[in-house]
């Protein structure tokens, strides 16, 4: 163990850096020990994983000296933030420039940083075929994480921007999966119309992120983009139907629509279905299913996925 490098993973509890640090404790041969960085070391996660064999640490990304204590000595760092939580984008923005500011000072060699579009790019805030969110965001929790890619980029550390995408556990924990209406039929509402959306399972995440590591040099100031799958509503809808044994039919809505949803962030999700409805394209090719299945020869497609976790997946009443 002495001599394994140390990757420090942020949100080491949570699905992506949780995903990581399992697939480098996984692989009995690895080259790299998990530091896992969490901000309650007494936690199931956190003693789970600590019992698997990585090291945990306490660190907040609201602080940056904590943050540099727990990358001390780290080959690299998974840096993820977290938007659900407090839904700020200004908060979203300072803790990236918290972990990169960290990294820098700790001589990490190789940051891996979980980020998404800067949909601004393509919607201008004057563009008004969508709401402008708290002044200055299209769609926040996609844009303050774009936003912030700079600060990385300016740190001077090596780092690979590493755009997500959807993940299918929403389905169960988020409120996005299919509902069963008034007379029992259920429902899949998402409105994205007839367009592909790119998305995966969140362990996969991690492994992906695994593979960049295991790549040595070769993503190192280069930004990439995966995907498990590009399906349609239509074709949620089926693999749903075939997994539960019940037919779910897609109601593809209007983005005002689910705007108009009664849940927390529902005008942010909103925007950005239409952003990737509106831009299928480039939103598409800058998610490779390839690369990930290079990155992660593991990849799970939607239907292996929806069949294992069919039982999870809460349908409403």
């Amino acid at each position: 163990m002495a001599d394994k490098k140390i990757i420090a993973v942020v949100g080491a509890t949570g699905a992506q850096g949780g995903g990581l640090a399992r697939a480098i404790l996984a692989d009995k041969s690895s080259e790299f020990k998990v530091r896992a960085i969490t901000r309650n070391v007494n936690s199931d996660k956190a003693k789970a994983l600590a019992n698997a064999g990585a090291e945990v640490v306490t660190a907040d990304v609201n602080d940056v000296e904590s943050l540099k204590k727990a990358f001390e000595g780290a080959y690299g760092v998974y840096a993820v933030t977290f938007f659900w939580e407090h839904f700020s984008p200004e908060k979203e923005k300072q803790h990236a420039k918290n972990m990169a500011e960290a990294a820098k000072q700790a001589g990490v060699k190789h940051i891996i940083w979980s980020s998404l579009d800067d949909t601004r790019k393509w919607i201008p805030l004057s563009d008004d075929r969508m709401p402008t969110l708290q002044d200055n965001y299209k769609v926040p929790h996609f844009d303050a994480k774009g936003e912030s890619n700079k600060y990385f980029i300016e740190s001077g550390v090596p780092t690979t921007i590493f755009n997500t995408v959807f993940y299918w556990e929403n389905f169960i924990y988020f409120g996005q999966g299919p509902q069963k209406g008034p007379d029992g039929q259920i429902i899949f509402s998402i409105p994205m119309a007839d367009k592909k959306l790119p998305s995966i399972a969140a362990e996969d995440i991690g492994k992906c992120a695994y593979g960049i590591f295991k790549s040595g040099d070769k993503y190192k100031g280069k930004t990439v983009g995966i995907a498990g799958g590009h399906l349609t509503g239509k074709q949620f809808a089926e693999g749903f139907s075939k997994a539960l044994g019940k037919e779910v039919v897609y109601n593809p809505v209007t983005p005002d629509v689910y705007r108009s949803f009664d849940f927390p962030g529902a005008d942010d999700m909103g925007n950005m279905y239409q952003f990737k409805a509106e831009f299928e394209e480039d939103y598409c090719k800058s998610r490779s299913i390839e690369l990930a299945k290079s990155l992660n020869p593991s990849l799970q497609s939607f239907e292996s996925w929806v069949e294992k976790n069919k039982d999870k997946i809460p349908l409403g009443n």
